[in-house]
């Protein structure tokens, strides 16, 4: 009886524990919170899920005015990007659902869950083009991270029924699909001197990087819609576009230019952003710096240099000073945040 009370005691213990944590993450709607007390340990995932999003949104719009830099500058911020219905609020759900499928798939494989674990499906033998093999190893348990990620992630837009909310909706979906997109089958041979007699394999997620990119493409293709009449769903404000599939990103208002400090729209302007002088791309000094021009600072950096091959097998090199030239976007003569409210 005692060590069964003790049992009890703890698991009130963890119970409560979570509550208290879950009940004490700001930002959560009321389903969230249930799914966060019911799963705690997801919540650690989940973490991670938003560290690797947050970091491929940086590296994707590196050399855009809008740098993704918002969101280390405080949530605050980034809520005025999402509150518009841009091509960068598009992105952001996307990249964050897909995230969110990732971390939890990975912990999936990892045991780091007690709900899931590698894809109970993927067992016995079965048959590709390159004949049978059997399924072994930890195949990534990819549906569970699915539908993990929608319970979680779409909880916030299920309580309206609003065109912001469809938007999003569409673009958490375009997201989780990403991630399975690059579900690839990975092959291990077993025979007489690696021969593939025998072949053991198992479906494994591609690097998240992946994603990132094919997400980049969708943004840069991203179809501006309107609702239709019945408010069910989306139609092209643009009838010479294609209808949106489930893979596209879609949003109902143009992006503002980014040029300068603005809290309305969530920009922190370009004001000191590292310009391309040579470049004709986004990141040139032209376009990063919206034509306000640029500063040039010449800075001594050690780098290597004369680098030979030696037999066999080293590279030496040698440390080198060089003096390069840095260009950095002037701000605009009034530098304040500039607010319409």
């Amino acid at each position: 009886m005692r060590s069964g009370s003790a049992r009890q005691q703890r698991y009130m213990g963890a119970v409560g524990s979570s509550r208290v944590m879950c009940d004490n993450v700001p930002g959560l709607v009321s389903r969230q919170r249930q799914l966060c007390r019911r799963h705690p340990e997801a919540m650690l995932s989940i973490g991670r899920g938003v560290a690797a999003w947050t970091a491929e949104c940086q590296h994707q719009f590196r050399r855009h005015r809008w740098d993704c830099s918002a969101l280390e500058r405080g949530q605050r911020l980034l809520g005025r990007v999402l509150q518009r219905s841009s091509r960068e609020s598009a992105f952001v759900h996307a990249i964050s659902s897909a995230g969110v499928v990732f971390a939890i798939t990975r912990a999936c494989s990892q045991g780091e869950l007690k709900s899931c674990s590698c894809d109970p499906e993927k067992k016995g033998s079965a048959k590709d083009s390159r004949g049978r093999f059997d399924w072994g190893g930890c195949s990534d348990n990819i549906d569970y991270g699915v539908k993990f990620a929608r319970a979680f992630v779409d909880a916030k837009e299920r309580k309206g029924k609003d065109a912001r909310a469809l938007m999003n909706l569409h673009n958490n979906r375009a997201g989780r699909k990403a991630v399975k997109r690059f579900l690839k089958q990975e092959c291990k041979c077993h025979g007489v001197s690696g021969s593939c007699t025998l072949r053991t394999c198992w479906l494994a997620m591609a690097d998240f990087r992946k994603t990132g990119d094919y997400l980049w493409k969708k943004y840069n293709g991203a179809i501006q819609v309107v609702m239709n009449q019945d408010g069910t769903g989306f139609t092209v404000a643009n009838k010479r576009f294609k209808k949106p599939t489930k893979n596209d990103l879609v949003y109902f208002e143009s992006s503002p230019d980014y040029c300068i400090r603005d809290r309305d729209v969530g920009s922190p302007g370009t004001a000191g952003r590292v310009c391309n002088q040579t470049s004709r791309g986004m990141d040139s000094c032209e376009v990063m710096c919206c034509g306000r021009g640029y500063d040039t600072l010449r800075v001594s950096r050690m780098t290597k240099c004369e680098c030979k091959f030696h037999w066999c097998c080293a590279v030496r090199c040698q440390d080198c000073l060089e003096e390069v030239d840095i260009h950095t976007c002037k701000a605009p003569k009034a530098a304040g945040w500039a607010s319409r409210t």
